[in-house]
């Protein structure tokens, strides 16, 4: 079974979904059946529990909205790809909050060549663990924001808390 909470934020409701502890999905959303559908089937397959506390993951958020912002780092994440996918993944839960890198760079930090930017960009709009796996701060070289599945008022705000800017 898949187990959901939907927790409110300040930039708009946040629903988890946690299989054994692990966190599989996150967004910015007040339903979670709209991450749920972006599961695998097999995912699917076990059904979806929505409930009051998640215990671990819901209380990094609440740290992480009070302050402690590293609260997230520590909850155990999975979602499906490839191997690129995940070491791509990996390396954006390696960027320290109140920082931002390019798409080149996360490549590169992902052992990839810094060319393979459209690899990272791919990478961040198919992240279902937002914001545990953080792609709200990876920006365009070109300057500016780029785009953020939950769209850029989040992004900004995401950023703008971690920066001490709020």
């Amino acid at each position: 079974m898949i187990d959901a909470q939907v927790m409110p934020t300040p930039i708009g409701s946040l629903s988890l979904l946690c299989r054994d502890g692990v966190l599989v999905a996150a967004g910015f959303t007040a339903d979670p059946s709209d991450m749920f559908v972006r599961l695998s089937p097999a995912l699917q397959a076990e059904g979806l529990d929505v409930v009051d506390d998640l215990g671990a993951a819901a209380q990094a958020v609440r740290d992480y909205l009070d302050g402690d912002l590293p609260a997230l780092d520590a909850i155990p994440v999975e979602q499906p790809g490839t191997a690129t996918r995940k070491r791509l993944h990996q390396a954006l839960r390696e960027v320290k909050p109140g920082t931002t890198v390019s798409y080149a760079e996360l490549a590169e930090r992902a052992g990839m060549p810094r060319t393979a930017a459209r690899a990272a960009g791919s990478a961040c709009s198919q992240n279902l663990i937002a914001p545990f796996v953080p792609c709200h701060r990876v920006l365009p070289g070109s300057g500016g924001y780029g785009g953020y599945y939950y769209g850029v008022p989040v992004k900004e705000w995401l950023l703008a808390h971690e920066s001490g800017r709020l």
